[in-house]
């Protein structure tokens, strides 16, 4: 069997990879994209999969993008991080899903599905699975709880700065400057929290607008943000994300 891993998030890739491989090491990984962008170059490039194992929320768009742009009739089955409004809807599509994190007796269940459907026409449509996700109430998260040693730590949204990852872990900085671990990753996040008032402009930064002192221009259209509190890193726009972040700025 041939798949293909479209995740944007490196770490939770590898980890699918090997979660794959641990249920058939004969199966054959035949590529792990992350963008859009990158997905509709090797379809047009390269003989489809026989699975495709599809994130939501890619580095530069939805995955549902990727479709509009080229045919693609392998069977897919979602990782997703959406709530179970959605998740209704791809039941209704007959899609199956992986709700992350992903774990291993999912997995394995979601592959055997495919196997008994294997020869048949999938049916996807995806311009209506679209537009039932997108057509719910939306909420978002205003609060997150914390544990460090013995005590547990809450605040709302409204007293975040940013999120970063690093070494596989996530952390939320406040505006007061406190850094706490947190159990999302960002892509997680991106589901989460109001589009309007974060954005991920890179791989390791999720931040809110209220948190940016300055932008600097350098050459080629490279961005780099003074944030407040002071990241542990320089923080810069990948170049991908520089056009959206612009406009998200002016929203």
């Amino acid at each position: 069997m041939n798949v293909l891993i479209i995740e944007d998030e490196q770490l939770a890739a590898r980890r699918l990879e090997s979660m794959v491989l641990a249920y058939d090491p004969e199966i054959k990984v035949m590529a792990k994209l992350e963008s859009v962008e990158d997905s509709v170059k090797w379809f047009k490039n390269n003989t489809h999969p026989d699975l495709i194992f599809l994130d939501i929320h890619l580095e530069d768009d939805l995955s549902f993008v990727i479709f509009d742009k080229v045919k693609v009739d392998s069977p897919i089955i979602f990782t997703t991080a959406f709530d179970e409004y959605a998740i209704r809807a791809f039941k209704l599509k007959s899609i199956d899903y992986l709700l992350k994190p992903i774990v291993q007796e999912e997995l394995n269940n979601a592959i055997a599905k495919y196997k008994a459907w294997n020869g048949q026409k999938n049916g996807i449509d995806m311009s209506a699975l679209f537009d039932l996700i997108n057509k719910k109430e939306v909420s978002y998260r205003e609060r997150f709880s914390v544990s460090y040693g013995q005590k547990i730590r809450s605040f709302g949204v409204s007293e975040i700065a940013y999120f970063y990852s690093k070494e596989g872990m996530t952390y939320a900085v406040l505006n007061d400057t406190k850094h706490y671990p947190v159990d999302y990753s960002l892509d997680n996040l991106l589901s989460e929290l109001n589009p309007t008032d974060f954005f991920r402009i890179n791989r390791q930064y999720l931040i809110k607008h209220a948190c940016i002192k300055q932008v600097h221009v350098f050459p080629k259209s490279h961005l780099k943000l003074e944030l407040s509190p002071k990241p542990p890193d320089d923080t810069f726009v990948s170049i991908d994300k520089v056009t959206a972040f612009k406009k998200w700025l002016g929203e």
